[in-house]
């Protein structure tokens, strides 16, 4: 991780909560920091935030509700690439949850632990665990940032600067991303209610 990962976890984490009326608060203080720190990854932030200085506030949140829960190839929540909708994403969610209580953080009211802008606050506070989580999760961010690619959205540069802290993926990350990209998620159905129920990520960035 580069000396700047934390701010630039933090400064994700802004960025992909849902923009709601301290957004103008939020995207200055991201664009202060960034301005400060060399490297691309605070250059892909400042990419976006360049784009979205130029878009009034509810076309933004329009934009963003179309990105991120209009489509399951493009959702926040981590273990969804991986776990489906299954019974074992239930438990995927408790072990989350489970190491953010460990390390004394609470989650917002109605924000499950596996919300990527979560991830990375969590990990801005405790970098060690934070970090070990989003490697975990790599396939998941490899597919994210590779399907806001591909709907040439802004925020693949908030992808591309938080995958650019992390250690180029193995092997293994890049078949299973493979793997996923051609065959989707599992499905069960049992268990654990399917994933578009479970409310729109706008509801769930809340700042603690």
């Amino acid at each position: 991780m580069t000396t700047a990962g934390p701010a630039v976890h933090q400064a994700a984490s802004l960025l992909l909560t849902y923009p709601d009326g301290d957004w103008p608060v939020r995207l200055a203080a991201v664009v202060e920091t960034m301005r400060q720190l060399p490297g691309e990854a605070p250059a892909a932030l400042l990419r976006f935030c360049g784009h979205a200085q130029a878009v009034p506030l509810l076309d933004l949140a329009a934009r963003y509700v179309l990105t991120f829960d209009r489509s399951r190839r493009r959702t926040l929540h981590l273990t969804y690439y991986t776990d489906g909708d299954t019974r074992r994403r239930g438990a995927s969610l408790a072990r989350i949850k489970a190491l953010y209580r460990n390390y004394g953080w609470q989650l917002g009211d109605g924000e499950l632990p596996d919300f990527l802008p979560a991830a990375l606050e969590f990990t801005a506070r405790c970098p060690v665990p934070g970090l070990r989580l989003l490697r975990e999760h790599r396939p998941a961010l490899e597919l994210l940032g590779d399907a806001l690619e591909k709907y040439r959205s802004p925020y693949a540069d908030v992808l591309r600067a938080v995958r650019d802290t992390l250690p180029a993926p193995a092997a293994a990350d890049r078949a299973a991303a493979h793997t996923l990209a051609r065959t989707g998620p599992p499905t069960e159905n049992v268990g654990l209610d399917p994933f578009p129920a479970q409310g729109s990520s706008h509801t769930e960035g809340a700042r603690r």
